[in-house]
């Protein structure tokens, strides 16, 4: 079995569930007494969402990469960088080791592909959502057609993210406001619903949804297992 090496900490409610959902599925395939060969470094993610807000990506680069370093050096196989707004640095990370990064998008693109779904909306941070690292992504390298939510819609999606997930808050009514979200991403045509924030499988389920849902936290997860028991 291979050593996954992830990032962690950002935040630390979604780490837990890579780490379950990994040691999970491992179990399953392998048997009751198994579970993965990983490493996690947890990082602290209050000065990392400062540094975001601030538009400091140098100085996250830096943490990410030194992070990165620490993984390779403990012996990981591979990366994953568990969250989505931090693939914006993926290069970075690529170029500065040896260890292949396992990206979240093309976990995520892989299933939506799988279904023969062609138009996608993406919900996420506001990084995730506005910027073209992610989405360029999707629609250049996997032909994805990717819609995103109207402004309005996008700091909701952000401001609960931000003041509520990451703390472990999980309100009825901030998944209402998903839900409302979601319908009119439906209406606009949207087939599919990649949650590209690795917190929102937390508020939402497929039970939200109209069209699948698609968590890059558990995807991304499934994605790591197939490596690490791949020959």
């Amino acid at each position: 079995m291979k050593t996954i090496g992830i990032i962690g900490g950002m935040s630390w409610e979604s780490s837990a569930q890579y780490y379950q959902q990994i040691n999970r599925a491992v179990r399953d395939r392998l048997g009751p007494a198994h579970s993965a060969r990983l490493l996690m470094d947890s990082l602290d993610f209050g000065p990392i969402a400062q540094l975001q807000a601030a538009g400091d990506w140098e100085e996250l680069a830096h943490i990410m990469v030194d992070s990165a370093q620490r993984l390779e050096a403990g012996g990981a196989d591979c990366l994953l960088l568990a969250t989505n707004t931090m693939h914006k640095l993926a290069d970075e990370i690529e170029d500065a080791c040896d260890l292949p990064l396992l990206h979240i998008g093309d976990a995520a693109a892989d299933a939506v592909c799988a279904e023969g779904i062609t138009k996608i909306a993406l919900l996420g941070t506001a990084f995730t959502m506005e910027e073209d690292f992610y989405r360029e992504r999707l629609e250049e390298y996997h032909g994805l057609d990717v819609i995103i939510p109207e402004a309005d819609d996008r700091a909701d999606i952000h401001r609960i993210i931000y003041d509520e997930l990451i703390a472990g808050e999980v309100l009825d009514a901030s998944r209402e406001i998903y839900r409302a979200i979601i319908a009119r991403l439906v209406a606009e045509g949207a087939q599919g619903i990649i949650l590209g924030c690795t917190e929102i499988g937390l508020l939402v389920s497929e039970s939200d949804s109209a069209v699948p849902i698609f968590d890059t936290a558990r995807l991304h997860a499934m994605a790591a297992v197939d490596f690490a028991l791949s020959d």
